[in-house]
């Protein structure tokens, strides 16, 4: 904590006191040393009184008060009798007296006025002369002050007291270099009491010491100096602090006057605080009681420091009663290089530090827990020290070292269990990592001891073997399941021993099963191990057979074969197992290599690579390992390929191809093996378009090019059909995935051929004939090529029908048609041309002339025939009918005034309809006259009455309007014949 550097200079530094002391007051000041601890004690040297003080010193204040009478009195006398002798005249006696008496009131005056001063003296004497200064009581500050008729309040004795007080202050304090002792506030307390200093005062004077340190800081040019200055300032803080307490904060000015920040107030406090409360834990050791603790508890409320401080303090303490213990058990340990007695002697000292903790514990639950210093309770490591990789390794060192000592005796002990669990907690260990160090100890020891009993015959002579090693677990107070590891691992190591010239004989394989016996080793267990350790012996073997390839495998590479398959004595489920994994990593090579050739003529020949290589290794590796003949008879081989003769698909000439007869088999030699197959290993996906590549391999033929870009085709042969069929027995396609990709090939074929016949849409009965003869040459199923057939025509007529509902072409009527023939209009018209339709359909009814308006048929038969919303469709009429009606009635007009009187009449019959279907209000137009000729001409068309009426309505004639056309319509329409005559 620095203060800043703009202080008052010392000379600009006023006084505590407001008071100035005259001349006539001057006194010798002292420096009261006092000491530090109350064991020793120094004298400071004595004031001695001068002149007047001795005469105030012998005078009570009675007295001296009766003397200063007699002296102004014997003044004043003697005034007046001089004056009255030398003067002769009254008033010369009286100025005398006057004179005299002036100058004994000032003698008076100055009498007592020495009080105070030699009051203070005797102060400082009677202070001087004590044994020690906190024997000084508050009467005997009192009794000197009223021996003397002086005040505590008197400048000059206040002063004495400040001054007295200062020094103690000073002198409290520890030198530098020197720690608090704890005891400063409470001397203080006592010592400002006894001398009755008020606060505000005594402030002020910490205040004065503070300044002297700054100015020894400031004067000091040595950094080392000026830390410790700023350490010593420091403490006068936290003294003063402790001696004002709360009321500091403003008897203590430390900000405006030393530029102190806060946060470094706090600071002082804080560290001092804390250093004095850690000294206090000093004198803690492990057998602490709670005497102790509550001492501490006052000890830090005496020191104003915090709970939380106050428990991380008692906490690290505690920890570093512990680290002793742990640092010499290591010691031990590692000067000792585990041996026992090492082992032993550092357990011993870690049941100290379970001992110590257990202490804790208790005192933790004690009823007078809240008066006890905070932070009791049980010790751990997690989060400190011994966090990092290097001390928890040494933490992980002793918990095995007590683990070990543990099992010394052969057994584990019920109480040792809840000591290593108090151990993990202390030393901060993971359940994880504690368990595996139990375990591990612990399994070295069953291991011997198992080891032992072995050797010894123990374990063998026993009645019953589980019994034996279930009693030795408890002992242990081991994991019977980790046990039967351990027992797995022995049985392993066993058998890598006798496996390791290639073989298992006769004598290994009886010395194994006395081993399992006496380990109670299950049977599952067993055939593990000998798959692991035997299959990687053998899986050797068939890697080197199968890496020699399809002119390497011979007769030496079979015996070894033989040899590994029967001499490791592998079952032949796990033999084929081992054999599977191998080949069928080969097979995968092929297929790759066939994916990344150029064209499919590469991939098929990568293929045919592969079924060679089935045919002439696998085939043969198969049959060593499970001891057979490779030797097939021919019939046996038409039986197998022949298996799908009576089914229906060998309809297709590509698939009926694959089951050669019998003496294509004999000219193709033996077939391959189909037990090591790549389905579980392919999507059927991929598997499909493998065999797919090698079946158009197999139509094609192979191509082979001539210079001038011209190119000959082989003659395709029957024998690839028979190496299609083995491609897919290796893929693992089954009957009905193979019969699916020559159908489809088929079909394809079929499709496109069919295509061109059907171009037009049309199904003729010379089309018919074609597609037959097709069907029959691509051998598809009748089944299949009527769907292609539909297909086609389908979508060549949907075409069509959008085409002609685009075009306007087509109508209600023919749509009820082309459904009662089979037509499926959903699939092959779209809905918004279905829309399209019916809004096309409800138009030529609002423009047939006729004025007819079939609401059933609009709104429910015809959605129904062109599958659409019902309730859309109503909207769309309306929406129809709403533009209609108005557009009916100006064509209608503008065909009057063209004289189409015919053309007049099928308009209003269109207005009729459209009001049909939205019932309309009555329409205007802005020539009356024009109404009136659309109604008489509608009229002389002979209408129905109700559809007369009905115009009348729309139009807005009245009745007798209505009645008066009627009587003027002959003459209206002759007019119109006359001027039309005329005209022309």
């Amino acid at each position: 904590m620095n203060p800043s550097s703009t202080l008052t200079p010392s000379s600009l530094i006023p006084s505590p006191f407001p008071f100035p002391l005259s001349s006539s007051t001057k006194r010798h000041r002292f420096k009261l040393p006092l000491p530090r601890s109350s064991s020793s004690s120094s004298v400071p040297p004595p004031k001695d009184l001068t002149g007047i003080e001795n005469v105030v010193d012998k005078l009570s204040p009675p007295l001296r008060l009766a003397t200063s009478a007699v002296v102004i009195a014997g003044a004043v006398a003697a005034g007046f009798h001089l004056g009255s002798k030398f003067g002769g005249s009254r008033n010369a006696a009286v100025g005398g007296a006057v004179a005299l008496g002036a100058a004994g009131g000032a003698a008076a005056y100055a009498l007592n006025a020495m009080a105070p001063q030699v009051a203070a003296v005797n102060l400082h004497n009677y202070v001087a002369d004590l044994d020690h200064p906190l024997l000084l009581k508050k009467e005997d500050i009192e009794n000197i002050a009223n021996r003397y008729g002086v005040k505590k309040e008197d400048e000059v004795f206040k002063a004495e007291l400040c001054d007295i007080y200062r020094e103690f202050v000073s002198s409290v304090l520890p030198p530098v270099g020197e720690e608090l002792q704890g005891d400063e506030a409470d001397r203080i307390i006592k010592f400002k009491n006894a001398l009755g200093i008020d606060d505000p005062d005594a402030a002020d004077i910490h205040i004065e010491v503070g300044r002297k340190i700054f100015r020894l800081r400031l004067e000091v040019g040595d950094r080392e100096a000026d830390i410790e200055q700023r350490r010593a300032f420091q403490k006068l803080i936290f003294v003063s602090y402790l001696v004002f307490g709360e009321a500091s904060s403003f008897l203590l000015p430390w900000k405006r006057i030393f530029q102190f920040t806060d946060s470094q107030v706090e600071v002082a406090i804080r560290d001092n605080a804390h250093r004095l409360y850690a000294s206090k834990l000093k004198s803690i050791g492990r057998d602490i009681d709670p005497e102790q603790l509550v001492t501490l508890r006052e000890a830090q409320h005496q020191y104003r420091l915090s709970d939380q401080l106050a428990e991380n303090l008692f906490k690290e303490h505690t920890k570093k009663l512990i680290v002793e213990n742990i640092s010499v058990a290591l010691d031990i340990l590692k000067s000792c290089t585990r041996t026992v007695p090492g082992v032993s002697q550092a357990a011993e000292e870690l049941d100290k530090i379970m001992a110590f903790n257990n202490l804790l514990i208790s005192l933790k639950n004690h009823v007078d827990v809240d008066l006890f210093a905070r932070g009791v309770g049980p010790v751990s490591f997690l989060g400190g020290q011994y966090d990092g990789d290097r001390k928890i390794e040494d933490l992980k060192l002793l918990y095995r070292a007590y683990v070990t000592n543990a099992l010394a005796g052969g057994r584990m002990e019920d109480n040792k269990l809840p000591a290593l669990a108090q151990l993990r907690n202390i030393f901060g260990l993971g359940n994880h990592e504690a368990e595996d160090i139990t375990i591990d100890v612990t399994a070295k020891v069953y291991r011997k001891h198992l080891a032992k009993a072995f050797s010894g015959g123990e374990l063998e002579m026993a009645d019953s073997k589980a019994a034996f090693l279930q009693n030795l677990c408890d002992e242990l107070q081991f994991d019977p399941l980790k046990a039967c590891k351990i027992h797995e691992e022995i049985y392993r190591q066993k058998l890598q021993q006798l496996v390791a010239n290639g073989e298992l004989g006769e004598e290994d394989a009886a010395a194994l099963l006395r081993l399992r016996v006496m380990l109670c080793i299950p049977q599952h267990t067993v055939e593990a191990a000998h798959s692991d350790i035997c299959g990687r012996l053998f899986g050797k073997v068939v890697m080197e057979a199968i890496e020699s390839g399809v002119d390497g495998y011979d007769a030496e590479i079979r015996k070894s074969v033989r040899k590994a398959a029967h001499g490791l004595q592998l079952t032949k489920e796990i033999a084929m197992s081992i054999a599977s994994k191998a080949v069928r990593k080969m097979f995968i090579t092929y297929i790759k290599r066939a994916r990344a050739a150029e064209n499919s003529k590469e991939s098929a020949k990568e293929l045919k690579k592969m079924i060679t290589f089935n045919t002439l290794v696998v085939t043969e590796l198969v049959n060593d390992i499970k001891g057979e003949s490779a030797d097939v008879s021919t019939e046996e081989v038409v039986k197998d390929v022949t298996k799908t003769e009576d089914e229906e698909w060998d309809l297709l000439p590509t698939l009926r191809k694959t089951n050669p007869d019998k003496e294509l088999v004999k000219k193709m030699g033996k077939p391959g093996q189909m037990e090591i197959t790549l389905k579980d290993d392919l999507p059927e996906r991929d598997r499909t378009d493998l065999y797919k590549t090698y079946l158009l391999y197999c139509l094609t033929g192979d191509v082979t090019k001539i210079p001038f870009g011209a190119q000959i085709t082989n003659k395709r042969n029957d024998s690839e059909y028979v190496l299609l069929n083995q491609l897919g027995g290796i893929l693992g396609l089954s009957g009905k995935e193979i019969v699916d990709v020559h159908r489809s090939l088929a079909e394809q074929a079929f499709r496109q051929q069919a295509e061109v016949i059907l171009a037009d849409g049309q199904l003729t009965k010379a089309k018919v004939e074609q597609l037959t003869n097709l069907q029959e040459e691509v051998g598809l199923p009748e089944e299949y090529a009527q769907k292609v057939i539909k297909s086609i025509t389908t979508t060549k007529m949907a075409a069509a029908i959008e085409t002609a509902v685009t075009q306007g072409r087509l109508n209600i009527k023919q749509i009820r048609e082309l459904k009662e023939a089979g037509v499926d209009l959903d699939n092959m018209v779209s809905k918004n041309m279905r829309e399209l339709l019916f809004k096309k359909s409800v138009g030529d009814i609002f423009s047939s002339g006729t004025g007819e308006f079939d609401e059933e048929e609009v709104y429910e038969n015809i959605p129904s025939d062109l599958n659409i919303n019902k309730e859309k469709s109503r909207v769309v009429v309306r929406k129809l009918a709403e533009t209609r009606l108005s557009n009916s009635l100006i064509q209608a007009v503008a065909l009057l005034r063209q004289r189409n009187h015919i053309g007049v009449v099928s308009s209003l019959y269109d207005m009729l309809a459209c009001d049909k279907a939205v019932h309309s209000q009555p329409l205007s137009w802005e020539l009356p006259e024009e109404l009136a000729d659309l109604y008489t001409i509608f009229m002389k068309s002979n209408p129905a009455p109700e559809k007369l009426t009905r115009l009348q309505y729309l139009l807005g004639i009245n009745n007798s309007t209505a009645a008066a056309l009627r009587e003027l319509g002959y003459r209206l329409i002759k007019t119109a014949v006359e001027e039309e005559e005329f005209v022309f």
